[in-house]
């Protein structure tokens, strides 16, 4: 009798469903792995995916967390692979010049600020005078006049530019015969100007005052509540102090920041530390590389040329870093464990780095060094390109640059521009990013601005430089599974499979099969990090 009793136990054990914190089903799941699997349904525990299949998860596992997907799209949850989320929350508090189709607006936009705000130093981000019917770069005359008595600290929308007025540069001790190392003083009419670009803006941010903690916080969780918005689950931020990973790893560890960030370790004194107690890691935070910038950008002229540029003959921009000193840099990293990700616009630039690279890797099986943008590149040197160096991109880049690329670097050099299948072809592996706040954060703009190559008005009509384009699936690989390779996370992170972290977006829309005029209008329904809701506009 006892033994039958012992059978019978058994048997309700076995056929009791296996608890989970949540279920999903009647979904379209996107699984980004090796096969390509399709699958309608899956059950995360413990943060993980533990099962992904079909809607057989119904009798094989239970949950008071379950959500019916009602047939919508799911995708691993996005990876920006480069961008500013620091920087993303503090200009969140900074007057916004995004849009502004001339100075004179610019200049109002200061003073209605400053009207509302009061604050003892104006600081503002946005501004792109190739937005402008007069495409020059501005003087700070107007500024000079509205505000003679207070700082105004004005970013050019690319952050590798100010224009600010004659009192921030008296504080910041700036004069006619300044200079400096890899950046430019702008001068007209034998005055200065009040643009700087490139390495001299640190003089200015020497008068910047260092931002409270306080301050830091509000600004972390503002650029968390964007991400999360728009479906990213994972941010590889683009260069930020120890002081700043750490403030970010605190406040991961008290659950208050719940995005993942892979951290870049911005190129000075703070790389000898890391190197001395080697890559850091935690289920949310990793630290494995190193960024560095190689030159400037297209829209200020400080990206480092071969040829002269086509609308200011004698200039070939800047190298911000010399080719000795990244050379060195490369040799030092190499072997360490530590990525270096090297931030190259120019097609000097990208030859120095990809050359430096090459020498420095020779030894090397498996390094995943990136170059941040590789935007202007000559034909010759995209062979240089292979599995060991990924090209890390910003596909909005090449849209929102395609209006006045050949004013700048002609035609014949252009061919060679924003080339992302050609590298993709080379490297096996490609990883998109925003670059944001540079560039909007929506990683569907990403993703359209690839496959469709045009900008959000549709233009051009039949898509720029369209041999180029990237195919819809490999698109959204790189925006998932090559993101997460790209930060050595592929095993943990990138794709919908068992035993990765159960990082998920829910889309309103498919995009590998919608019209591509839908493309933009595209909605992220949920969010989740860790089987965690993190983000919804539909469930509780």
């Amino acid at each position: 009798m006892g033994k039958k009793l012992l059978i019978l136990i058994l048997i309700f054990l076995t056929s009791c469903d296996e608890q989970v914190d949540l279920i999903v089903y009647n979904a379209d799941v996107f699984t980004s792995n090796d096969q390509s699997t399709s699958a309608t349904a899956f059950a995360v525990k413990d943060g993980k995916f533990i099962y992904v299949g079909d809607e057989s998860v119904m009798t094989k596992f239970s949950s008071s967390n379950i959500v019916n997907a009602e047939g919508l799209p799911i995708y691993p949850g996005f990876i920006d692979s480069h961008a500013h989320f620091y920087g993303l929350g503090f200009s969140n508090a900074q007057l916004d010049l995004k849009g502004t189709k001339s100075f004179d607006e610019i200049v109002e936009k200061v003073i209605e600020f400053d009207k509302v705000n009061n604050k003892k130093l104006i600081v503002g981000r946005g501004w792109d005078q190739n937005d402008w019917k007069v495409k020059s770069l501005p003087t700070n005359k107007l500024l000079n006049q509205a505000f003679p008595d207070k700082p105004v600290i004005l970013e050019r929308i690319d952050g590798h530019a100010y224009i600010v007025n004659d009192f921030a540069l008296n504080l910041a001790d700036i004069n006619y015969s300044s200079k400096i190392d890899g950046g430019e003083f702008v001068k007209l009419n034998g005055k200065l100007t009040g643009v700087l670009v490139d390495n001299s803006m640190q003089l200015i941010n020497n008068i910047i005052p260092e931002p409270t903690q306080e301050e830091s916080i509000k600004a972390l969780l503002s650029a968390q509540e964007m991400a999360f918005e728009n479906g990213l689950t994972t941010v590889s931020e683009a260069g930020i102090s120890r002081k700043q990973i750490e403030l970010i790893d605190s406040l991961q560890k008290s659950g208050i920041l719940k995005i993942k960030i892979y951290a870049m370790i911005e190129n000075g004194p703070d790389v000898d530390y890391y190197l001395s107690q080697g890559p850091y890691k935690t289920d949310r935070l990793n630290v494995r590389s190193v960024k560095v910038l190689a030159d400037g950008a297209l829209g200020s002229r400080g990206a480092s040329m071969i040829d002269e540029y086509s609308d200011k003959k004698g200039y070939y921009g800047l190298m911000i870093t010399p080719a000795d000193s990244i050379k060195s840099l490369a040799f030092k990293l190499a072997g360490t464990g530590f990525q270096l990700n090297t931030h190259a616009i120019g097609d000097n630039a990208n030859r120095v780095v990809l050359n430096a690279y090459r020498d420095a890797l020779f030894n090397y099986r498996d390094p995943r060094w990136r170059v941040e943008h590789a935007q202007i590149l000559k034909e010759d040197d995209i062979e240089l390109f292979n599995q060991k160096i990924i090209p890390s991109v910003q596909p909005t880049h090449a849209t929102s640059d395609m209006y006045w690329l050949y004013d700048r670097i002609g035609m014949q050099r252009a061919k060679h521009a924003y080339a992302y299948q050609d590298l993709f072809e080379k490297s096996k592996v490609i990883a998109f990013g925003t670059d944001f706040p540079v560039e909007d954060i929506n990683p569907i703009m990403t993703f359209y601005s690839a496959t469709v190559r045009k900008d959000k008005d549709g233009y051009p009509e039949d898509g720029f430089q369209m041999e180029n384009m990237i195919n819809r699936t490999d698109a959204l690989y790189a925006m998932t599974i090559f993101g997460a390779y790209a930060n050595f996370e592929e095993n943990e992170k990138g794709s919908i499979e068992v035993g990765k972290d159960a990082d998920f977006i829910i889309l309103d829309n498919d995009i590998t099969k919608s019209l591509e005029t839908r493309i933009p209008s595209t909605k992220v329904v949920a969010t989740f990090v860790n089987g965690e809701l993190v983000f919804n506009r539909r469930y509780n």
